[in-house]
């Protein structure tokens, strides 16, 4: 008998274990990447949050990987958290849950707590994994357990994992909350219950569509602020020194990762599925956010222009292709699309990012250079597209002929803009 086991060992499961392994319970993980498998059996990490040295610890306090769902029968607790993108609708897409929530259905025995971290629309757990579940013949509430409990996790972050960020949980029924939250609490240091599974679901809903909403707020800001000749940096410097009633969020070149592109169209889909009216806020939020890489590529052609060139047969750099400073990760970073917009005008891209050797958004066709300074120097344009730390923003400025910040960080002088 193992405590838990992780279906989907990503940036969400495997920190997840790792909190586990630390707190000396006997944790197995579960991946259909064969590939996945066999590197952290050896010791080597696919996440940015985990090194090599860190899963080798968790190998020495008894973790191990399987592709064997056979090893899920074992497990006193089962944790799915595997993706839930989106559908070419722009609904949910669930076939990575129903697949875990299979597997799980075929090696579910009595006294189990099984647990949906995936974020996805309210009322997936009951309505999506509880009829499969039940379908062997035992009951939610009754023989087994079924509790959502949205992940948390923000790569990259060095202050807040899985230990210290409190875990929302709600189960199908008060027991099952208790048992979910029981397991939870050997690891997490704070356990934050719901009314249901429902509550839980629509909460980590809430808490992106919040940070939606108000990155587009600011970078609707960043349109106009620029066209009146206001410095919206200037004014967020301002108005976040009051110490009550303001949050501080920043404009961009768009959104990236997993969440905040994604999360609020969950909810936004399930109000007109089910309800039949828009969720005004989300979707304009996510025109608003969308739009933002045509914006930049806009913002460049004007910084060409007061070089009397066209964007068409100028060499762009792009600086930072991740969605994230500082880490690898690159879902639904907003390079992708700024890069494309920007080939399909004729300009001649080119990249620098040292957490990416081989970036494939666009197939191979914008190359890497190896050095950000002497690049910045050639390039007719150098856009700043993610503040990796290692940047020497300073140099990079004065080494531009033109720099666009979107950022926010470049000191501004005549060949230098802020978004």
């Amino acid at each position: 008998m193992v405590d838990a086991a992780v279906i989907g060992l990503g940036y969400v499961g495997m920190p997840l274990a790792q909190a586990a392994s630390r707190a000396g319970l006997s944790v197995v993980g579960f991946d259909i990447d064969a590939s996945v498998v066999a590197d952290l059996n050896a010791g080597i990490s696919h996440v940015d949050d985990l090194a090599d040295r860190d899963v080798a610890e968790m190998l020495t306090q008894g973790f191990s990987a399987t592709s064997d769902p056979s090893r899920l029968s074992d497990a006193a607790a089962i944790i799915i958290c595997v993706p839930t993108p989106l559908a070419d609708d722009g609904g949910p897409d669930l076939r990575h849950v129903e697949a875990a929530v299979a597997t799980v259905a075929g090696q579910l025995q009595p006294g189990m707590v099984v647990v949906l971290e995936s974020t996805t629309y309210p009322g997936t757990t009951d309505e999506v994994v509880r009829p499969v579940l039940e379908a062997g013949g035992l009951v939610a509430g009754r023989d087994f357990h079924l509790a959502f409990s949205p992940e948390r996790i923000d790569p990259g972050n060095r202050e807040y994992g899985a230990k210290n960020t409190p875990k929302v949980v709600g189960g199908h029924t008060a027991a099952c909350t208790e048992a979910a939250g029981a397991f939870y609490g050997r690891f997490v240091d704070t356990v934050v219950p719901t009314r249901g599974t429902r509550e839980a679901e629509t909460a980590k809903l809430l808490e992106n569509t919040y940070r939606h909403i108000n990155i587009a707020l600011v970078n609707e800001m960043a349109r106009f602020c620029h066209d009146l000749g206001i410095d919206l940096w200037d004014v967020i410097a301002a108005a976040r020194t009051k110490p009550f009633g303001f949050q501080a969020f920043y404009p961009g070149p768009g959104v990236g990762g997993h969440c905040i592109p994604i999360d609020p169209n969950y909810l936004s889909h399930s109000v007109r599925a089910r309800l039949g009216y828009p969720f005004r806020f989300v979707e304009l939020a996510q025109e608003i956010n969308s739009t933002m890489p045509s914006y930049v590529v806009r913002r460049a052609q004007d910084a060409l222009n007061d070089d009397a060139k066209a964007l068409n047969g100028s060499t762009v750099l792009l600086l930072g292709v991740t969605y994230k400073p500082d880490i690898a990760d690159e879902r639904e970073s907003p390079a992708v699309p700024l890069a494309r917009q920007l080939v399909a005008l004729g300009a001649t891209v080119l990249y620098h990012d040292p957490f990416v050797e081989d970036w494939r958004a666009l197939g191979g066709d914008v190359k890497r250079v190896d050095d950000p300074l002497a690049a910045t120097e050639d390039a007719d344009l150098t856009i700043l597209v993610q503040n990796h730390s290692g940047y020497d923003v300073a140099a990079l400025a004065d080494a531009a002929r033109r720099l666009l910040d979107t950022r926010g960080v470049t000191p501004v002088n005549e060949r230098v803009q802020r978004l």
